[in-house]
């Protein structure tokens, strides 16, 4: 089958390194439009000084393109090649002109681990225009230039020729705005994420093909010394606690840490203690999550991710029950090895949508689920996580139902930017306060379960969120440049009297503490220490349950 508008039109060809040269200042200008608007605000930079070095900079770029571009200026390669590129920087574009994003490795990886629902909600308009204008009207005209032939020798010098030069020419223009580029990407680290679309070849490339430093071979397990051991509290009923899993909870619109608004009013009844100083692991569920559940910390799971089992396996080896609930796309492999359920497709009237389940469902699910474990280990106590939707953005709006829209007028376009502040703040604050209610529904559901079990509750949030500070949106900024709305996140903790005896942690210690310095590093050791598992690779200096056992 023929597409006529692509046929070449009857014309002289064009060489393969004139259409490389060309898709190259294409990309390097039009491409890197976000990149530009960033340039223009930088306060160093400014009337002909900006313009001089914005040419500059763009030359560099080019030329950088040109000599990738040209190692694949082949007949068979050139086209699909430099069409790639085009796709690539205009959906860039878009996300780090809308959302003020930045396009590295951790961000291709959520690309990857987003599912159908996610991705639904970041169609609009505006991606389609640019994508439309970016990518497939210069495709189009691209695929319609008919390409001189030459012979492979021919094409081999001229395309190593080409590099070379385009090289030549980005290392002398480098130099002469060396002082300039050098100030610009160390004072403004973000817009080395930003050029286009050479940071996505490169976090691509960074997945899939550059060597990893990280250890290969089988998973190595953790933790098989652990055991539960006897506690000095009188309580005979086994501990039940409840691991409530957040999703994009920024711990400053949390009215429990000082936040003007109210979102927290139920929790705010509560026996409860909200921690204000917490880090995140990362900026995103796929890095922060695996992180959360492992005994390295932050900066050795980085090195080390892959390498051992994590807190749930350590749990799982003491004898205790555990349960991973996902009402989201995933529990990136931390549940691979306990049972597991998903509530997010499920159709419950009053909790589910279309295929939107709000994370409330997860409750109607909870006492079957729990039923199924073995009698045995739900003896000796049980740890549920509860994986929620929470406040993923950016379809904000969705996250809740209407009787939960405290504040008006929100903002019910995907594309944020294109909303006023106010809006987008209103509907991310009422994903809160049904977080708030949620919670709320937690601890009511656990005071049921007093009878039988000795309940607590823990929740954390995975990471934090950009709101339109600085013009930034969503979250996903390599962590040593991010702002502190996306690592900074909320952790409350409500112990029961009965939990709070057998544990012998009290509740009122523990809210002296509640402005102390934390992390998700101290989740795997905090959580042992709270479920009283002994085991070699606990740290006590790192559990911050420990410093108000017997107070």
């Amino acid at each position: 089958m023929r597409i006529m508008f692509l046929d070449p039109p009857v014309r002289q060809p064009r060489s393969a390194l004139t259409l490389v040269v060309l898709a190259s200042f294409w990309l390097a200008t039009l491409g890197n439009l976000a990149l530009w608007r960033n340039l223009v605000a930088v306060p160093d930079l400014t009337g002909w000084h900006s313009w001089v070095f914005g040419c500059a900079f763009a030359l560099i770029i080019a030329s950088v393109l040109t000599a990738l571009m040209s190692l694949f200026a082949w007949r068979l390669t050139l086209k699909p090649v430099i069409s790639l590129l085009f796709l690539l920087a205009a959906f860039a574009t878009h996300y780090m002109w809308m959302y003020g994003i930045v396009v590295d490795t951790p961000m291709v990886v959520n690309v990857f681990q987003t599912d159908t629902r996610e991705a639904r909600d970041q169609l609009s308009w505006q991606l389609l225009a640019t994508v439309l204008g970016l990518a497939l009207l210069p495709m189009i005209w691209l695929w319609r230039q008919a390409v001189e032939t030459t012979t492979f020798i021919q094409q081999l010098w001229r395309n190593l020729g080409m590099c070379v030069v385009a090289l030549v020419v980005a290392f002398g223009t480098l130099q002469l705005v060396f002082q300039d580029f050098a100030s610009l990407m160390r004072n403004h680290t973000q817009m080395r994420y930003q050029i286009n679309p050479l940071n996505s070849v490169y976090a691509l490339l960074d997945l899939t093909v550059i060597p990893s430093d990280q250890p290969k071979g089988p998973l190595q397990p953790l933790g098989l010394d652990a055991h539960i051991t006897a506690r000095d509290g009188q309580s005979t009923r086994p501990p039940l606690l409840v691991f409530v899993l957040g999703e994009t909870a920024r711990s400053q619109n949390f009215s429990l840490n000082g936040y003007e608004r109210q979102t927290n009013p139920l929790l705010a009844k509560e026996n409860i203690t909200s921690f204000r100083n917490v880090a995140s692991c990362g900026t995103s569920t796929a890095a922060s999550v695996p992180c959360m559940f492992s005994h390295l910390g932050r900066s050795e799971f980085a090195k080390r991710s892959n390498e051992f089992e994590n807190m749930l396996d350590v749990l799982q080896h003491a004898g205790y029950a555990v349960l991973w609930i996902d009402n989201q796309s995933g529990c990136k492999d931390q549940c691979d090895r306990i049972p597991n359920i998903n509530t997010s497709s499920l159709k419950v009237p009053g909790h589910c949508e279309g295929d939107e389940c709000r994370d409330t469902v997860m409750l109607t699910r909870i006492e079957a689920e729990l039923a199924k474990l073995p009698a045995e280990r739900r003896a000796r106590g049980t740890v549920v996580v509860m994986h929620q939707m929470g406040s993923h953005g950016p379809a904000y709006f969705k996250r809740t139902p209407a009787e939960f829209k405290p504040f008006k007028p929100e903002c019910t376009d995907t594309s944020l930017s294109q909303c006023d502040r106010t809006q987008v703040v209103n509907a991310y604050d009422n994903t809160l306060v049904f977080t708030d209610y949620f919670l709320s529904r937690v601890i009511a559901w656990l005071k049921t379960q007093e009878k039988t079990n000795t309940p607590a509750m823990l929740y954390v949030s995975d990471h934090g969120e950009s709101l339109g500070e600085k013009n930034m949106y969503l979250h996903g900024l390599p962590y040593s440049v991010a702002p502190p709305e996306q690592t900074t996140v909320p952790m409350i903790t409500w112990l029961s009297p009965s939990f709070e005896q057998l544990s012998r942690v009290s509740t009122r210690c523990l809210q002296s503490q509640r402005d102390k310095a934390l992390s998700h590093d101290n989740l795997f050791h905090s959580v042992l220490g709270l479920m009283a598992v002994k085991t070699s690779v606990y740290q006590r200096e790192l559990d911050f349950f420990a410093a108000c056992e017997g107070r």
